[in-house]
């Protein structure tokens, strides 16, 4: 237990930041008037973030002969990205902080149930049992109490 306790606060502190970057943004976007150019700006700051992360830990830059091998997929990160942070901007205001994340959490367990059961992009299948099932039956619920 004790070995999952950093981890565990550091997943707590992620979901945190990440409900402070979605409330940052939309008021960013009403004072742009623009959801494109605040979560442009979003993005800008957050690639000087990570660049200069990768300074500070002296990460080599991974060599074109390695980047060309990976699949076309595994560039598309910062396409769904972009999809989150844009509807987020705009979806944040209408529904409320804790909705928003209430439904976005359910949608990331859809999706990584249904990633996890067929196995999808490399994951290893983990098939879809009774006490997921009972797991994602709870989810769905807490969301409908949240969002009422």
């Amino acid at each position: 237990m004790l070995p999952l306790l950093l981890p565990s606060a550091l997943a707590v502190m992620a979901g945190v930041s990440l409900v402070i970057q979605q409330v940052l943004n939309a008021r960013l976007r009403v004072a742009l008037d623009s959801a494109a150019w605040s979560g442009f700006l979003s993005y800008a700051l957050g690639v000087v973030c990570m660049a200069l992360l990768a300074l500070a830990l002296r990460d080599p830059c991974p060599s074109w002969s390695t980047a060309s091998r990976l699949p076309w997929w595994s560039w598309s990160g910062g396409l769904f990205g972009a999809v989150f942070v844009g509807l987020a901007i705009v979806l944040v205001p209408k529904l409320g902080a804790a909705a928003f994340i209430a439904l976005l959490v359910a949608g990331q367990m859809l999706a990584s149930m249904a990633f996890d059961h067929f196995g999808w992009m490399g994951l290893t299948q983990r098939l879809l049992d009774g006490p997921r099932l009972i797991g994602v039956a709870l989810l769905i619920g807490g969301v409908i109490l949240i969002r009422r």
